[in-house]
Protein backbone atom coordinates (compact mmCIF):
# COMPACT_ATOMS: atom_id res chain seq x y z
CA UNK A 1 0.00 0.00 0.00
CA UNK A 2 2.77 2.58 0.72
CA UNK A 3 4.13 2.06 -2.81
CA UNK A 4 0.78 3.04 -4.28
CA UNK A 5 0.75 6.16 -2.15
CA UNK A 6 4.20 7.10 -3.47
CA UNK A 7 2.94 6.77 -7.04
CA UNK A 8 0.26 9.38 -6.33
CA UNK A 9 2.73 12.02 -5.12
CA UNK A 10 3.76 13.23 -8.61
CA UNK A 11 0.11 13.52 -9.60
CA UNK A 12 -0.65 15.59 -6.49
CA UNK A 13 2.31 17.87 -7.10
CA UNK A 14 1.39 18.38 -10.76
CA UNK A 15 -2.20 19.15 -9.82
CA UNK A 16 -0.94 21.66 -7.27
CA UNK A 17 1.37 23.31 -9.79
CA UNK A 18 -1.33 23.93 -12.37
CA UNK A 19 -1.99 27.64 -12.13
CA UNK A 20 -5.27 29.32 -12.85
CA UNK A 21 -5.55 31.47 -15.95
CA UNK A 22 -7.94 34.26 -16.88
CA UNK A 23 -11.10 33.41 -18.79
CA UNK A 24 -11.81 35.95 -21.51
CA UNK A 25 -15.35 37.07 -22.35
CA UNK A 26 -16.03 36.76 -26.10
CA UNK A 27 -16.39 40.47 -26.81
CA UNK A 28 -15.68 42.19 -30.13
CA UNK A 29 -11.93 42.44 -29.41
CA UNK A 30 -11.49 38.76 -28.60
CA UNK A 31 -13.65 37.61 -31.51
CA UNK A 32 -11.83 39.85 -33.97
CA UNK A 33 -8.37 38.87 -32.68
CA UNK A 34 -9.02 35.12 -32.59
CA UNK A 35 -7.88 32.47 -30.14
CA UNK A 36 -4.10 32.55 -30.90
CA UNK A 37 -3.89 36.33 -30.45
CA UNK A 38 -6.01 36.13 -27.31
CA UNK A 39 -3.70 33.48 -25.81
CA UNK A 40 -0.67 35.58 -26.74
CA UNK A 41 -2.20 38.60 -24.96
CA UNK A 42 -2.90 36.52 -21.85
CA UNK A 43 0.65 35.17 -21.84
CA UNK A 44 2.12 38.65 -22.35
CA UNK A 45 0.12 40.02 -19.40
CA UNK A 46 1.15 37.08 -17.20
CA UNK A 47 4.80 37.66 -18.10
CA UNK A 48 4.38 41.37 -17.37
CA UNK A 49 2.95 40.55 -13.92
CA UNK A 50 5.83 38.14 -13.29
CA UNK A 51 8.33 40.82 -14.32
CA UNK A 52 6.73 43.22 -11.81
CA UNK A 53 7.70 40.75 -9.04
CA UNK A 54 4.09 40.23 -7.99
CA UNK A 55 3.46 37.22 -5.80
CA UNK A 56 1.40 34.47 -7.37
CA UNK A 57 0.42 33.35 -3.87
CA UNK A 58 2.59 30.22 -3.73
CA UNK A 59 3.17 30.65 0.01
CA UNK A 60 -0.33 29.33 0.62
CA UNK A 61 0.88 25.71 0.37
CA UNK A 62 3.57 26.19 3.00
CA UNK A 63 1.17 28.10 5.25
CA UNK A 64 -1.47 25.37 4.92
CA UNK A 65 1.08 22.64 5.68
CA UNK A 66 2.36 24.44 8.77
CA UNK A 67 -1.15 25.18 9.97
CA UNK A 68 -2.11 21.54 9.52
CA UNK A 69 0.92 20.43 11.53
CA UNK A 70 0.03 22.75 14.41
CA UNK A 71 -3.62 21.66 14.46
CA UNK A 72 -2.58 18.01 14.19
CA UNK A 73 -0.18 18.44 17.11
CA UNK A 74 -2.94 19.81 19.31
CA UNK A 75 -5.30 16.98 18.38
CA UNK A 76 -2.53 14.43 18.77
CA UNK A 77 -1.63 15.74 22.21
CA UNK A 78 -5.24 15.37 23.32
CA UNK A 79 -5.46 11.85 21.94
CA UNK A 80 -2.07 10.98 23.46
CA UNK A 81 -3.19 12.23 26.86
CA UNK A 82 -6.24 9.99 26.72
CA UNK A 83 -4.25 6.93 25.59
CA UNK A 84 -1.23 7.51 27.85
CA UNK A 85 1.53 8.73 25.50
CA UNK A 86 1.38 12.47 24.85
CA UNK A 87 4.70 12.67 22.97
CA UNK A 88 3.73 9.97 20.52
CA UNK A 89 0.32 11.54 20.04
CA UNK A 90 1.85 14.93 19.27
CA UNK A 91 4.22 13.40 16.69
CA UNK A 92 1.52 11.36 14.99
CA UNK A 93 -0.91 14.26 15.02
CA UNK A 94 1.66 16.67 13.58
CA UNK A 95 2.53 14.27 10.76
CA UNK A 96 -1.12 13.64 9.90
CA UNK A 97 -1.98 17.34 10.13
CA UNK A 98 0.96 18.35 7.95
CA UNK A 99 0.02 15.80 5.30
CA UNK A 100 -3.58 16.99 5.32
CA UNK A 101 -2.49 20.64 5.16
CA UNK A 102 -0.10 19.90 2.28
CA UNK A 103 -2.75 18.21 0.16
CA UNK A 104 -5.31 20.93 0.94
CA UNK A 105 -2.74 23.62 0.11
CA UNK A 106 -1.80 21.95 -3.17
CA UNK A 107 -5.35 21.96 -4.41
CA UNK A 108 -6.17 25.45 -3.13
CA UNK A 109 -2.72 26.93 -3.80
CA UNK A 110 -3.17 27.15 -7.57
CA UNK A 111 -5.20 30.37 -7.31
CA UNK A 112 -2.96 33.43 -7.76
CA UNK A 113 -3.02 36.25 -5.23
CA UNK A 114 -5.73 38.91 -5.68
CA UNK A 115 -3.14 41.57 -6.55
CA UNK A 116 -1.61 39.34 -9.23
CA UNK A 117 -5.02 38.61 -10.76
CA UNK A 118 -5.97 42.30 -10.69
CA UNK A 119 -2.73 43.22 -12.44
CA UNK A 120 -3.30 40.68 -15.22
CA UNK A 121 -6.98 41.68 -15.50
CA UNK A 122 -6.01 45.35 -15.86
CA UNK A 123 -3.36 44.54 -18.46
CA UNK A 124 -5.89 42.59 -20.51
CA UNK A 125 -8.51 45.32 -20.14
CA UNK A 126 -5.98 47.83 -21.50
CA UNK A 127 -5.73 45.57 -24.58
CA UNK A 128 -9.52 45.49 -24.96
CA UNK A 129 -10.20 42.07 -23.41
CA UNK A 130 -12.77 41.45 -20.68
CA UNK A 131 -11.87 38.93 -17.96
CA UNK A 132 -14.89 37.13 -16.49
CA UNK A 133 -12.92 35.10 -13.95
CA UNK A 134 -10.01 32.73 -13.40
CA UNK A 135 -9.90 28.95 -13.62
Amino acid sequence: MPRQALLLLPVLFLAGCATARPVIYPNATSQLAGKPAQEAAVQACIQQADSADLSRGGGDVARSTAGGAVMGSVGGAAAGAVYGNVGRGVGAGAAAGAATGLVRGLFRGNQPSPVYMSYVNRCLADKGYEVVGWQ
